[in-house]
């Protein structure tokens, strides 16, 4: 953990002003209304699977008037051409997902492990990394997205001995609570320390 901790201490000052205004964006979501906050949680569910890259170009495609409007088919079609696997089932996630387009006001007043299991229960195609990933970027601070390249970063830096097959509600606690310890030593909400290691493993600062 001290080798990830100094990395993190020695990232740049102009890396280190991205991740705040990044952080900034994220916390405004906290004053956007329901159908931006439906567009992000679209966004989270492309992410599964796919580079980050691919999915922002498909959301910036679609944004909510697509994903709210378009038919299941024709959202297939613009998530093909981005060359996006599993195209037919996240095209199918998005339309299920409408019955609950009102996301910002569902969860509004919840706390955000609560939040996270809500999402989890009911929206489709959601796994607990998914459904972290979209309160962070709508202004929630203390949940781990642990994706491939934070849990190689994990791995490398022994905070966990090997990486698992599947993410459940235990492991995915246990190894958020690893995460918790370094942001204590770094002073970094969840939310920072995230897109700080995922720099460190992609030299990317995305959302």
């Amino acid at each position: 953990m001290n080798n990830l901790v100094e990395q993190i201490k020695n990232i740049n000052l102009d890396i280190k002003s991205k991740v705040n205004q990044r952080i900034k964006e994220f916390e405004s979501f906290q004053n956007k209304n329901t159908e931006e906050w439906f567009s992000e949680l679209c966004f989270c569910l492309l992410t599964a699977n796919s580079k980050a890259q691919t999915a922002i170009n498909i959301q910036n495609q679609l944004n909510y008037e697509g994903f709210y409007n378009l038919k299941e088919r024709e959202i297939s079609n613009v998530i093909k051409k981005n060359k996006h696997r599993f195209h037919n089932n996240k095209a199918k996630y998005i339309v299920e997902a409408r019955k609950h387009r009102k996301i910002k006001d569902i969860i509004k007043n919840k706390e955000e492990k609560e939040s996270r299991i809500w999402l989890v229960d009911n929206i489709k195609g959601l796994g607990y990394k998914e459904a972290s990933h979209f309160l962070r970027n709508v202004g929630y601070k203390n949940l781990a997205i642990l994706d491939r390249h934070i849990l190689r970063s994990m791995k490398e830096n022994n905070l966990i001995k090997s990486i698992p097959s599947t993410l459940n509600k235990k492991n995915y606690e246990e190894m958020e609570y690893k995460l918790h310890e370094v942001c204590t030593e770094t002073n970094l909400s969840m939310a920072e320390l995230d897109i700080y290691i995922w720099y460190l493993e992609t030299n990317k600062v995305l959302k």
